[in-house]
């Protein structure tokens, strides 16, 4: 009777992972979305155009 218990529990609290894992990967997924829609936007971020590492290799190529 007692490893019916610990599994019950076990697989409970399993599922409540599983759940909240899932609702945390949908709410990422939700405001990725939100940024990617808002690029467009004129009061949106400003960006140099350049890429978020072209500094470093221009530093890098350097003699």
């Amino acid at each position: 009777m007692y490893d019916d218990a610990l599994y019950r529990s076990t697989s409970a609290e399993l599922i409540r992972r599983a759940d909240a894992e899932r609702e945390v990967r949908l709410v990422r997924l939700a405001r990725r979305a939100e940024r990617r829609a808002g690029r467009g936007d004129p009061g949106g971020r400003v960006s140099r155009g350049r890429g978020r590492l072209a500094g470093f290799v221009r530093a890098a190529l350097r003699p």
